[in-house]
């Protein structure tokens, strides 16, 4: 299951930098989980917090993933949003989007 994690840093706390070798050194040992991850980065340029869309089987699971992750345990953020998602593009089934769409249309109709 995708789970979206949105998570903003502390402003000007250093803990990112402080931490992000650890960090890095977990996400190496379980990059099958992920299907993206990388820096939110603000209009000046400065990274101000973190995406990552990861796949595991349930939240319990996501849970478990961000007890282990440097950035998480060590509490570098002021907020975390966790949303559940499913992907639509690029389709993992050949017609998964076709399909949604005659769904939605049905739905509208």
């Amino acid at each position: 299951m995708p789970f979206i994690v949105y998570a903003k840093d502390k402003p000007g706390s250093g803990l990112r930098a402080k931490w992000r070798a650890a960090h890095l050194e977990f996400v190496t040992t379980c990059r099958e989980v992920f299907k993206y991850g990388g820096p939110l980065i603000d209009a000046s340029g400065a990274v101000v917090g973190s995406i990552m869309v990861l796949d595991l089987p349930d939240r319990g699971a996501l849970d478990a993933h961000m007890a282990r992750d440097p950035y998480f345990r060590e509490a570098i953020f002021a907020s975390v949003e966790i949303f559940e998602s499913r992907q639509i593009v690029p389709e993992l089934v050949p017609g998964s989007l076709d399909a949604e769409l005659a769904k939605q249309k049905a739905a509208t109709a």
